[in-house]
């Protein structure tokens, strides 16, 4: 499986989504597109964050001599500086990370160390904010490149959700909301004010069990496949589930008939994959077990063996046995980091072309150390700030995730 230090020859056999693969962050355009990888045609924000430009310093910089930088200013940090890094990040960062995980398991990492002074989140926008919710009034959060958002997040702003509910609630019944961690704190907010609540791609179940016994119906945002997934691994038919369509909406007879609402939103990684490309895995390598993240598609969930958070895929793999063969359906730089912590198996991505998360490529060892430079120097760059109003909503959605426990047959 390769790296990301081999996608300049990948990208020129054309075995990579882009040729941009192949020039460093700094190098794009970062007010046009989300730049090269999966989210590339996504729909830009018109006010996305802007990164300032690096120092020479840190741009010019060789492999080793940024290797050298962060590891002095670490040194030099100590326990006051921690880095969460998030499963998808090229293995050129995650060296680095005091902590890996998904991203509620990081935000719950920062909660978890009163001690530290700050925690460089090396993900993308939506996570540092969640780190900054949970996170003390005294803990400052950091993102390494603020271009680093989310298209998925991004496809459900505030104003959109907002005019979605007025229509909604003027034909039936207000739904509860449930949002995933994968969006914005004012729209974690906005269900925190309306009754609702998030949800993990771990317990998404769960929640819905839980807003349920809250009221008849849910609307699911951002992503359309977790909500339509969960809802048929709860047996809740196609029928009942319904995708809010921002444009033209939904008729006030679809509305009645729908138990779960999903709004049109998706994860551009996760889309890649095929039932086609699981067909192929299991003609070429028969007993092939396929274990996909339930951002997939639902043609593609339904015909894979299992599916998962990266933290089930990740017990999948450890749980299986040397000589076992697996295909995997997420994001490429775990699936390169399992492969090579299991050498002992075939370990694949469904998706043959090179495509990884076009934000979380925006994080690269230059804007690592520059980060932990700055904070040798006094200086606080790139804090990620949730108003406190905001943030306080949003606490209100996230400890009911919290209190919300898998039901016992």
């Amino acid at each position: 499986m390769p790296s990301v230090r081999e996608l300049i020859r990948l990208a020129a056999k054309d075995e990579a989504c882009g040729s941009d693969l192949a020039q460093d962050p700094w190098a794009l355009n970062q007010n046009s597109s989300y730049g090269p990888g999966a989210s590339i045609a996504d729909p830009f924000p018109e006010h996305a964050p802007h990164q300032s430009a690096l120092p020479e310093r840190y741009t010019q910089a060789s492999p080793e001599e940024l290797d050298a930088m962060i590891t002095a200013a670490k040194e030099t940090l100590g326990e006051r500086v921690k880095i969460l890094g998030h499963f998808y990040q090229r293995d050129e960062v995650v060296t680095y990370a005091d902590f890996v995980g998904d991203s509620f398991n990081l935000a719950k990492a920062a909660k978890a160390h009163p001690e530290a002074d700050a925690f460089v989140f090396c993900g993308v926008h939506f996570m540092a904010e969640t780190a900054d919710i949970l996170s003390g009034a005294d803990q400052a959060v950091i993102l390494p490149n603020l271009a680093a958002g989310c298209s998925m997040a991004d496809m459900a702003t505030l104003a959109q959700v907002e005019r979605a509910w007025a229509d909604i609630t003027a034909a039936i019944e207000a739904p509860v909301p449930v949002t995933y961690m994968n969006s914005a704190a004012n729209i974690k907010a906005f269900c925190g004010r309306n009754g609702g609540i998030v949800c993990t791609s771990s317990n998404a179940t769960t929640v819905l069990e839980w807003a349920f016994e809250q009221g008849q119906r849910v609307l699911f945002l951002p992503d359309q496949h977790l909500g339509r997934n969960t809802a048929h691994a709860m047996g809740i038919p196609d029928e009942e589930i319904v995708l809010w369509n921002s444009r033209k909406g939904l008729t006030p007879e679809e509305l009645e008939r729908a138990r779960v609402i999903v709004w049109d939103g998706f994860c551009s990684v996760h889309k890649r994959f095929t039932v086609a490309q699981i067909e192929r895995a299991r003609a070429e390598f028969p007993g092939v077990r396929v274990i996909v993240h339930p951002e997939c598609p639902a043609p593609v969930v339904q015909a894979a063996d299992a599916a998962g958070s990266t933290e089930l895929i990740r017990r999948e793999v450890a749980a299986s046995r040397p000589g076992d063969v697996l295909a995997i359906g997420t994001e490429i730089n775990l699936v390169n980091r399992l492969a090579a912590q299991y050498p002992d198996r075939t370990i694949f991505c469904l998706d043959p072309v090179v495509c990884p998360c076009s934000t979380m490529y925006r994080i690269h060892p230059a804007y690592l150390a520059w980060t932990l430079e700055s904070l040798v120097a006094g200086e606080i760059p790139n804090r990620i700030m949730v108003d406190d109003a905001v943030a306080a909503d949003a606490r209100v959605a996230l400890e009911r995730m919290l209190a919300a426990h898998p039901k016992v047959a």
